[in-house]
């Protein structure tokens, strides 16, 4: 038998209440996989044993006495440490938060309490989820399961590898510009970043508060769908936060039915061959299953890169602003002889990445310079999301790669910022028009050929649409099984 750390939600819940194991002996099949591994991945900041254990023991006691439990009892989920859980460490994997403990839980978090979820720990990020390669990290980076010279991208990157490794059952993460959907891909798993507002963003820590969505990394579209339902909806916490319509609604659809749409922008050459190749592959498979194609055109796709390094680095500098050594994390420098000495030795902890955002927000939003790039930036994001909107006027969903290679060697890209950023070239333009998006492999685990980097293809739908990427996700998926 599977041991229950490899396997999907809809299989755990199945064999929990059969009582084939114990949410007990479940979370300590990932522990044991944590521990086996995760000296070479680094997929963990912190784990939570106690409170893990804890969680798993009344879980069991509901299923000996017969009580009702939902799909998420006794998952064993890793949480990406820009999440808020009560009592555990979240440093944002960062040096100025590393003494951080949360004092309440994240609105998504309380959601999955009441569900009866365990929480294993928090998975490491790029600092402040300011990547696309989880080598930020001010702690240590994190490596992809599949090649351990490789990244697992970023920011998301613990929270992906994780899953892959059977470290946990499914994750947490969350994404501003792909950081959801660029680690499934690069790990060969499912990321959803959801519509903007269908998620609570109460208890993250705030990166970029216009952009930053909290979604699921599972292992399949099914589970995707399911740890979407239980931490979606409106919060009085949020206020950008909406019910989504469509969560959970079970799509009825034929494939027939849908017609995706192929941007032009997108495949205008400069992938890699296997991602091309890929890409091809699964776009002639959904032919084959009875989808529709259509070419459309996203115009201002070469501007979305830049309009996100102007805009987004002016709301690093504002969030960031709080981290001064006064709040948070009980770590004022004692030998500073003034206020100002306090905030120059606390903000010199930031790493390079994140005092590069700083300082490049904080000179956009200046006296003189506002007009010529911070508005400017929020002009294009505009036509951006109108160019989606017309899109959307003819097609269901749209589907591109998720990044322009597999994934990359360590320290590859990492002298170059230009370079790295250019990650997100196919990822980012969904956040600046707040529609969803999914990641899935193009070939499941199963289906690759043995020391083949995972690649994968990119599913993104309308507002309040995610159901169409379930719909279309998981019959791509079983067709692959």
């Amino acid at each position: 038998m599977d041991t229950p750390n490899t396997l999907t939600i809809k299989d755990f819940h199945k064999r929990l209440l059969n009582k084939e194991f114990s949410a007990r002996e479940a979370a300590d099949a990932c522990f044991k996989e944590i521990a086996a591994r995760d000296g070479d991945i680094g997929a963990y900041l912190s784990i939570a044993e106690d409170s893990a254990r804890e969680a798993a023991d009344a879980v069991d006691n509901a299923v000996a006495k017969g009580d009702p439990l939902g799909a998420l009892a006794g998952v064993p989920l890793g949480i990406k440490d820009a999440i808020l859980v009560k009592g555990l460490p979240a440093t944002a994997a960062s040096k100025v938060l590393e003494h951080y403990v949360a004092s309440y839980d994240a609105t998504a978090i309380k959601k999955l309490k009441d569900e009866r979820a365990v929480f294993l720990g928090k998975a490491n990020m790029d600092e402040f989820a300011m990547g696309s390669s989880n080598e930020n990290s001010a702690f240590k980076p994190v490596r992809n399961p599949h090649d351990l010279t490789r990244v697992p991208g970023g920011s998301s990157g613990g929270s992906a590898a994780a899953v892959a490794a059977d470290m946990a059952v499914a994750t947490l993460g969350s994404d501003t510009f792909g950081s959801i959907r660029i680690p499934a891909a690069f790990c060969g798993v499912v990321g959803l970043k959801p519509t903007y507002g269908a998620v609570s963003r109460a208890g993250l820590i705030a990166m970029t508060s216009s952009l930053d969505q909290i979604g699921p990394i599972t292992k399949t579209v099914e589970d995707s769908a399911i740890l979407f339902k239980a931490i979606a909806g409106a919060d009085p916490q949020d206020a950008t936060s909406a019910n989504a319509p469509r969560a959970g609604v079970p799509q009825e659809r034929a494939m027939k039915d849908f017609t995706i749409g192929l941007p032009e922008e997108y495949f205008v050459g400069g992938l890699a061959p296997l991602v091309e190749r890929e890409t091809e592959a699964a776009i002639a498979r959904l032919t084959k299953l009875g989808a529709r194609f259509k070419k459309v055109s996203l115009p201002h796709t070469k501007y979305a890169v830049p309009a996100y390094y102007l805009s987004m680095p002016a709301e690093v500098s504002s969030n960031l602003a709080r981290f001064d050594g006064i709040r948070y994390g009980g770590d004022r420098p004692e030998d500073a002889r003034n206020l100002m000495e306090v905030y120059l030795k606390t903000r010199a902890k930031f790493g390079a990445e994140a005092k590069r955002r700083i300082i490049l927000g904080t000179f956009v939003l200046s006296s003189g310079y506002y007009d010529a790039y911070y508005e400017k930036a929020q002009r294009v994001r505009t036509l951006v999301k109108q160019d989606f909107d017309n899109a959307f006027e003819d097609v269901d969903v749209m589907l591109t790669p998720v990044s322009p290679t597999p994934a990359f060697t360590l320290g590859e890209k990492s002298a170059d910022p230009l370079a790295m950023y250019l990650s997100d070239v196919f990822t980012g333009p969904a956040n600046l028009a707040g529609v969803c998006a999914i990641a899935l492999p193009t070939k499941p685990g199963t289906a690759r050929a043995e020391g083949e980097l995972p690649v994968g293809f990119q599913l993104i739908g309308k507002k309040w649409h995610e159901d169409d990427l379930f719909a279309i996700g998981s019959r791509y998926e079983n067709d692959m099984a």
